[in-house]
């Protein structure tokens, strides 16, 4: 089995959901493993390519949060939220038997990263956020929510990726037609009803994201300031607007060891393929 490997596995989630998770390298390693969770509309494909990096070393998980991916759809699209995902992590934590990790979360994943710290702060080796923190700039959650209620179809992958180009050339500047295409490809899925491809996640999480966006905001300092005893990463996109440099300087204030990297070129979310964050996330690994 090469580090390119996984077993593709599936829990049940306390309300009997059905969700799915890759499982990558040595469940026996003495490291800690590595659990990878995604942003808002994003899935486990995303991190396939830092897996493998690291799955010589140590165990990598990566989770498809329930709505997304490979996990089915909740029936109840109240449940699309940061409480809810927080649960379905604790309990992946017991079926996999990692009773102590380092978590990788990308946006909303780090999001829960933080939640986690508040909820089980034992189960924390470290955290790497990327793109993410207490302060949510409201410009990029905008585009964000945005997109959600849209109905997106493309006639196949190439046309998904020349349409993601065109749309986020801002974000990727300068990204080439081979990592659209990979970006498309992990962004979209086969869709069975009409033929194409569509998005990779339940639309109804557009009607969770649009009844919370009307709620008060809830303050995630105290989340934030939770993981001063853990270590953590800051991974920021050079051009996000979601993240901005104000709230990292403010992290840093608030979390001493904290260690702040900006990766140049990219905004919200870096890939995690950039030569910056990939020897930030090696660095940050091997010192824990």
């Amino acid at each position: 089995m090469t580090a390119a490997d996984y077993a593709e596995r599936y829990f049940r989630a306390q309300d009997g959901l059905r969700l799915y998770y890759r499982d990558y390298g040595n469940p026996h390693s003495p490291r800690p493993p590595l659990l990878c969770l995604a942003g808002l509309t994003r899935n486990s494909k995303d991190f396939h390519d830092i897996a493998c990096r690291h799955a010589e070393a140590r165990r990598v998980i990566a989770l498809d949060f329930r709505g997304r991916g490979r996990s089915d759809y909740d029936p109840d699209y109240r449940n699309y939220q940061v409480l809810v995902y927080l649960s379905d992590v604790l309990h992946l934590l017991v079926v996999t038997q990692c009773h102590r990790v380092v978590v990788l979360g990308t946006s909303m994943g780090g999001l829960v990263a933080m939640a986690m710290g508040a909820a089980n702060p034992a189960s924390l080796v470290g955290v790497i956020l990327n793109d993410i923190g207490p302060e949510i700039a409201s410009l990029g959650k905008q585009r964000i929510v945005s997109d959600l209620g849209a109905d997106i179809h493309f006639p196949d992958y190439q046309a998904a990726a020349a349409a993601w180009q065109k749309s986020g050339a801002g974000i990727y500047p300068k990204m080439e037609a081979a990592g659209w295409l990979k970006l498309a490809q992990t962004t979209f899925t086969e869709d069975k009803r009409r033929g194409g491809v569509r998005p990779d996640y339940d639309p109804k999480i557009a009607r969770a994201m649009d009844e919370q966006s009307k709620e008060p905001v809830p303050d995630l300092w105290p989340l934030f300031r939770g993981l001063r005893n853990v270590p953590v990463l800051t991974l920021r996109g050079a051009l996000s607007d979601l993240l901005s440099a104000e709230t990292l300087v403010r992290m840093k204030r608030e979390h001493a060891g904290m260690t702040p990297v900006t990766v140049p070129d990219v905004g919200h979310a870096p890939m995690l393929d950039e030569p910056v964050a990939q020897t930030a996330i090696d660095d940050f690994l091997a010192h824990l």
